[in-house]
């Protein structure tokens, strides 16, 4: 396994950078907070809406503690009256527990050049932020701690799991300004770090388009210590290629560039094939492992798949 983790930081601001620079990099750093307190504010009203009670009810903690002992009441269920403190004290109590939560969840989110992109209005990193928050909101609210690893083609930046509203808004805020030091994709990397740096167990949402291959060991060494949840974002143009004549593409990470005549229609079969061929052996190793998928579309309103998503965990833990 590679040890990725100690140098997991961004460097300093460097002092002898032109005023200019310092100018844009202000008026850079006030959007950035625009858009983070938009998002912020987005995901708090989908939080306290409609999703709070569901993350409540479908992320566990570890078990129930005892919590103290009431005098009965007419209405309470019988089973849980303490028959021995009764018999010493001949007043009826009845126990009550409490839940011990105590949990932890993380968030990989793909930071690689082709979340950034696309055809779509709005960019996959953009939207994962968003998603981000709202999961992270609901944790938070729910005293859990939540925790962030971005990552490329190795594991960009790593913030160690933490509660309180501030801590949201990091995590959104470097989702937003992620800016790669590695192309490429390497999910299995940044799993192979997750499990060295995470020994305890926690819930675990990878972000990504999941337009990848090659983490299958990885991914099989995770499930066994994490609960997955994979949150998969697209564009149409990531399954889809549209008739427009001759086109030229450009491979985001790779930077290699081709023209192709979309017209033809054995070229869009072939480019459609290919993303058919990778999310079958996706589907084929998450139903091996359990792992749940939401399936989030630019342009679309993600609300209906997470309220789905909520509806079958719940069915699943009932």
């Amino acid at each position: 396994m590679r040890a990725w983790w100690p140098r997991l930081w961004r460097p300093r601001r460097d002092p002898s950078r032109p005023a200019s620079d310092e100018a844009a990099s202000l008026d850079g750093a006030t959007e950035l907070l625009r858009r983070v307190r938009a998002i912020e504010l987005r995901a708090r009203r989908l939080v306290d809406d409609l999703f709070l009670g569901e993350y409540h009810a479908v992320f566990r903690g570890r078990g129930i503690e005892f919590d103290e002992l009431r005098p009965y009441v007419v209405g309470d269920d019988v089973r849980s009256i303490d028959w021995k403190s009764y018999a010493r004290t001949g007043q009826p109590l009845v126990r009550r527990y409490r839940e011990d939560r105590d949990l932890t969840v993380l968030f990989a989110v793909d930071v690689s050049a082709s979340q950034t992109a696309g055809a779509a209005e709005r960019s996959k990193a953009s939207l994962a932020a968003e998603l981000c928050a709202v999961f992270a909101l609901a944790a938070i609210r729910n005293n859990d701690r939540a925790g962030l690893l971005l990552f490329a083609s190795a594991p960009e930046r790593y913030l160690r799991p933490a509660g309180g509203s501030i801590h949201v808004l990091r995590l959104v805020r470097e989702v937003l300004s992620a800016r790669p030091e590695t192309r490429g994709t390497d999910l299995g990397a940044a799993l192979e770090y997750l499990t060295g740096v995470q020994r305890r167990r926690a819930t675990l949402f990878i972000i990504s388009d999941f337009l990848t291959e090659g983490y299958a060991r990885a991914l099989r060494a995770a499930a066994r210590r994490f609960d997955i949840i994979a949150v998969r974002i697209r564009e149409p143009l990531d399954e889809q290629l549209p008739a427009a004549g001759v086109v030229r593409l450009e491979d985001a990470e790779g930077g290699a560039a081709y023209e192709v005549d979309s017209d033809d229609e054995a070229v869009r079969e072939a480019y459609a094939a290919r993303v058919r061929e990778i999310d079958a052996e996706r589907d084929r190793l998450f139903g091996e492992l359990g792992i749940d998928e939401i399936a989030i579309v630019t342009g679309e309103d993600y609300v209906r798949a997470l309220l789905a998503f909520f509806r079958r965990r719940a069915r699943a833990v009932a």
